[in-house]
């Protein structure tokens, strides 16, 4: 909202601080913290009522969209935008900013048809975005304006008008865009929620955008990207002596080994923890074989399962390593909680 055509500033509330202004005083931050929440909350619960057919056009029209939808803006609605445009492209809506003024000097050419501009101006008088107008008009593109005039040149020029209007800004000034980009910014959300509801965008989407995230690695990291394999896996057969069992577990560095059958299929487990057990009964090592000390019917993991049910494995069982097998039953690798933690999975 521009100096000129904004109106005068509100009347203090009951809520709003009365002591002088130009010195720090802790009491009069708070109470205009707490003023910007009230005001800001208002004007989000404005919205919902405001909005009807053209925001459900606006989602319509980016689904239907061939192209990508363009967001546009001018300062702190541009700021606004380029959030907007981040949250749709993350959520299953491909999207880009494109400032007005860069559009003015070839960056238009990022715009094609078949695409969907959304240009957001609380004014709606923004010289840049009144300027590239035609130019968008010429190319075909559907135009959503989001702006707190629907009067406007730019809602005047639009296909769709979501009005994002505010009764006031936070400002005591009414002056700084406050209140009106905190509307844009929740009026973006929106359009974000509605569109991936409508996709049937899941987490597994999600995922997919984000594998660098915590999410990322829950949902895409699976146990055979992680799983110790070939020479590197500790596996013996039941009639090898203790002694090379041990030899076996201190090779590999896993801390156990599998004990396996001539198709490779696991019988059970020999852990350090079982060695200190044995060795604490006193037992005769030299004479025992690994069938003698396994733990028959070992927890194992699928190498398809996702590395976040590994880790449930291990934390359910109180267990720090499992033995992995294919779809057939097969020993194909070793899974310890190190490899888990190196991949922060946990």
């Amino acid at each position: 909202m521009s100096a000129s055509s904004s109106p005068p500033p509100a009347e203090l509330s009951s809520s709003q601080p009365t002591d002088r202004p130009g010195a720090f005083s802790a009491e009069r931050a708070l109470a205009l913290a707490r003023r910007t929440f009230e005001i800001e909350a208002r004007a989000l619960q404005g919205l919902a009522a405001r909005q009807g057919e053209a925001f459900a056009g606006a989602v319509q029209a980016m689904l239907q969209c061939r192209g990508r939808t363009v967001v546009m803006g001018m300062g702190k609605s541009g700021h606004v935008g380029r959030k907007i445009a981040a949250t749709l492209s993350s959520t299953g809506t491909p999207a880009l900013f494109v400032h007005p003024a860069e559009a003015l000097h070839g960056d238009l050419g990022m715009v094609a048809p078949g695409d969907v501009v959304l240009a957001l101006s609380n004014s709606g008088e923004s010289d840049e975005l009144a300027a590239v107008l035609p130019a968008m008009r010429r190319l075909g593109v559907v135009l959503v304006a989001m702006t707190g005039r629907p009067g406007s040149t730019l809602a005047r020029h639009a296909d769709l008008v979501i009005d994002s209007g505010v009764e006031q800004e936070a400002c005591p000034l009414n002056l700084a865009p406050t209140a009106s980009t905190t509307a844009q910014m929740a009026l973006g959300d929106a359009l974000a929620v509605a569109l991936l509801d409508a996709r049937g965008f899941s987490e597994h989407d999600f995922a997919r955008s984000h594998p660098g995230g915590s999410l990322g690695r829950r949902l895409l990291v699976h146990v055979r990207d992680l799983m110790r394999t070939g020479a590197a896996v500790p596996e013996v057969a039941p009639a090898t002596p203790l002694t090379q069992v041990l030899r076996e577990m201190s090779a590999k560095g896993l801390g156990f080994t599998a004990v396996v059958d001539a198709q490779r299929r696991p019988l059970g487990i020999f852990t350090d923890g079982d060695l200190r057990r044995l060795i604490e009964r006193g037992a005769e090592l030299l004479a025992l074989d690994a069938a003698t000390v396994m733990h028959a019917q070992p927890r194992v993991v699928r190498d398809d399962a996702l590395a976040v049910d590994a880790a449930g494995l291990m934390e359910q069982y109180r267990i720090t390593s499992l033995i992995v097998v294919d779809a057939q039953g097969e020993v194909v690798g070793a899974l310890n909680s190190n490899d888990l933690m190196r991949a922060k999975v946990i």
